[in-house]
């Protein structure tokens, strides 16, 4: 099952995450098929970045994202 979900970043205690899409059985920080954005909790305020027709394309070809990644595509489509 393809999923788009957060991979972690960063150094210690100061994390960002690439949003991507990777296979479930793939490690959360492990190989991933593509990178469609980035999120950056440590600013203020936070920084979503994603490219929707990516994110749209997946989800159509039946990607399934992750209940945090959902919540940032609903954020990320409220901007624009």
């Amino acid at each position: 099952m393809v999923k788009i979900r957060l991979r972690r970043m960063g150094a210690k205690k100061s994390p960002f995450y690439r949003i991507v899409v990777a296979d479930s059985r793939y490690p959360r920080d492990g190989r991933f098929i593509e990178e469609i954005g980035y999120y950056d909790p440590t600013k203020d305020p936070s920084v979503i970045s994603l490219d929707m027709e990516k994110v749209n394309k997946w989800i159509a070809n039946g990607a399934k994202p992750t209940d945090t990644v959902n919540k940032l595509i609903k954020i990320s489509a409220e901007k624009k």
